[in-house]
């Protein structure tokens, strides 16, 4: 291929993907789905080829580029008017935390696993996951969030309510999945015979019945039991 030619490639390239972005719209980057994955990755192998494969003539790589964006806006276009077809183009919402308790069968469906979980609150501003009532995987990725009533913006200042003093500076995870995190209680100075009888305390005789265990700042022990399942 000579210069001239892969100068053309790269201009026409260039020029038709700004082009068909703008056409395609601010949701194909904003609020990503399954489909939208997909298209932009054929998107941009195209417009790679279209740029440095001396094989594809520029009229075959530019035919295929409106393709797959006529394509694009033609699912996006059917997402806006078929509910039932946006269910299979780009799924449902799903409830990973309901009523503060964590979903392990919506988290097994969505892929998630409890560290991910925990990095998606802290995101939202969320390092403990006692403060959440109701928390939602979007078709997006995104993870939205409803704290409870006393974790709300207004500060415990203006309810006038009595500041707890903090013993550790974070919440911290010691119990995952049936497991105990020796390392987090070794860093907390606690040890497996204190979070046993913190467990007895509550009712719980094993570790076993334990989804999710943490540590709060003021030294109480938040835990989430195995095999909560949604309910209609």
């Amino acid at each position: 291929m000579e210069l001239t030619e892969l100068i053309i490639r790269i201009t026409v390239a260039f020029v038709i993907l700004f082009i068909l972005a703008r056409i395609m719209g601010r949701k194909e980057i904003s609020q990503m789905t399954f489909f939208n994955f997909v298209s932009a990755i054929s998107i941009g192998s195209i417009t790679a080829s279209l740029a440095v494969d001396s094989s594809l003539s520029i009229r075959n790589g530019i035919i295929a580029l409106m393709g797959w964006t006529i394509f694009t806006l033609l699912m996006g276009y059917i997402d806006i008017k078929s509910k039932k077809a946006r269910k299979i183009t780009t799924g449902e919402p799903i409830i990973v935390i309901k009523d503060g308790k964590i979903m392990e069968n919506s988290l097994q469906s969505t892929r998630l696993d409890i560290d991910s979980l925990t990095t998606l609150l802290r995101q939202k501003g969320v390092f403990s996951i006692k403060d959440v009532d109701y928390a939602v995987f979007e078709t997006s990725g995104q993870l939205s969030v409803l704290k409870k009533d006393l974790r709300q913006s207004v500060t415990k200042e203006d309810l006038n309510i009595a500041i707890k003093e903090k013993v550790y500076p974070a919440a911290t995870e010691v119990i995952t999945d049936g497991l105990i995190n020796k390392n987090n209680l070794k860093r907390l100075n606690l040890d497996h015979k204190w979070l046993l009888k913190q467990l007895e305390n509550k009712g719980i005789q094993t570790i076993d019945q334990v989804f999710y265990g943490e540590i709060q700042q003021d030294g109480s022990l938040y835990i989430d039991k195995k095999d909560d399942r949604m309910t209609n």
